[in-house]
């Protein structure tokens, strides 16, 4: 079998699907490698790096998904209509891994299916213990975490710390992290270990000790709604609009003290919830900086503007687009385990072929396309009620 590593072509993204480490374990396995001529440049990781650990080097993307049984990229390729139709270079039958925004681009899936392509969304990676160490959303989530907090302490005009001078005290920056998953706990911790007094927010009760084992303070309403706010999987539930009235009083009297507020609420499928609005920002010290790590999802902050460092109202607000991106090395490290942690236990070596078991919850909860038909549950459902609603209207008209 051969698999194919694509540059990404999407602007911002620097990461890259493949890292030398994930090549010779794929080599290792039997497999055939076959790296687009490029594509590691924006991570550190040139073309001899893939060549050393046992990759051939194609000249481009045609060269490289010739004869490819499976392609592996960080972002979706691009379709028909986009700055270049990637999609058209594909074969039937060729497997598709990659984060793919499936659930909100009904377009590509439906591109993705005309073409034959078998693909797989790992941003839809079931959250069970037996994924962890496939789950694309949690390993780039924690390097936005990380890299939030240093570019909020880049664009701060004072001390993080606090420190003891002879000329006096210099106080500790009071930061605040709205959303606690993976990015928010890692923004947590990464802020604690600058020096700041960190508060953190966020819905769901199971976090309140995950803040409090980090050292922060936790900050929410914490009533009988709050106490049912997850669902089954882990993620946030939307809120009534009285809770987000009660949340949003509380988060203005807290937000008013900060000096930097971390922002990383995000709802699959869904777009941002703001959590910050304008009257929220301009109560803010001046000086102050925001960072909106939702910002590629329409944002939590008002003002944010994507891949933009803006002032609003004597406030900074960071909407830097891909955060994980701006630590490419490290995150193309780890996504592209994700991707082999994903596919190997899926390889027999008897045959030397990838078998998917469609009852698998893996296999079940990502795969988005077969043989030429959409067939993941969620799709599946929006499709069928489309194509009712346009019969429908047909027959009215």
């Amino acid at each position: 079998m051969k698999i194919a590593i694509l540059k990404e072509l999407w602007p911002n993204e620097t990461r890259v699907a493949a890292s030398p480490e994930t090549v010779k374990k794929f080599v290792d396995l039997g497999l055939t490698v076959t790296v687009e001529k490029g594509a590691g440049a924006f991570a550190a990781i040139g073309d001899q790096d893939f060549k050393n650990a046992g990759a051939t080097i194609a000249v481009n993307a045609v060269a490289a998904l010739k004869g490819a049984d499976i392609v592996l990229k960080v972002s979706r390729p691009m379709m028909a209509g986009e700055k270049k139709d990637e999609l058209k270079a594909f074969s039937k039958g060729q497997i598709l891994v990659c984060h793919m925004n499936a659930l909100s681009e009904p377009k590509f899936v439906a591109a993705m299916a005309k073409a034959g392509v078998d693909g797989f969304a790992m941003e839809l990676m079931p959250r069970i213990t037996r994924a962890q160490s496939m789950d694309i959303l949690s390993s780039q989530s924690n390097l936005a975490g990380y890299k939030a907090v240093l570019d909020a302490s880049g664009h701060y005009g004072r001390a993080i710390p606090m420190m003891m001078t002879a000329a006096g005290t210099v106080p500790p920056a009071r930061t605040f992290v709205m959303g606690v998953g993976v990015a928010g706990l890692q923004a947590i911790a990464t802020a604690k270990r600058l020096g700041a007094i960190v508060t953190a927010t966020d819905v769901r009760p199971a976090t309140k000790e995950q803040v409090e084992s980090l050292g922060g303070t936790f900050i929410a309403v914490e009533d009988e709604e709050f106490e049912k706010a997850q669902t089954a999987a882990g993620y946030a539930k939307e809120m009534s609009a009285a809770y987000k009235k009660k949340q949003a009083t509380l988060i203005a009297d807290h937000i008013a003290k900060q000096d930097i507020v971390i922002c990383t609420a995000l709802i699959p499928g869904r777009p941002a919830p703001q959590l910050i609005n304008e009257t929220m920002v301009k109560s803010m010290k001046p000086g102050s900086v925001v960072v909106d790590l939702a910002v590629e999802a329409g944002g939590n902050c008002a003002g944010a503007e994507f891949g933009q460092v803006v002032e609003k109202h004597g406030v900074t607000i960071i909407g830097h687009a891909n955060t994980a991106g701006r630590v490419a090395e490290e995150s193309s490290k780890l996504f592209s385990r994700n991707l082999f942690n994903f596919l190997s236990p899926y390889f027999d070596k008897k045959t030397k072929s990838l078998i998917f078991d469609p009852e698998d919850e893996i296999i079940h909860g990502t795969m988005i396309t077969k043989s030429g038909a959409i067939i993941h549950p969620v799709l599946e459902k929006q499709s069928t009620a489309k194509k009712k609603t346009a019969a429908k209207k047909k027959k009215g008209g």
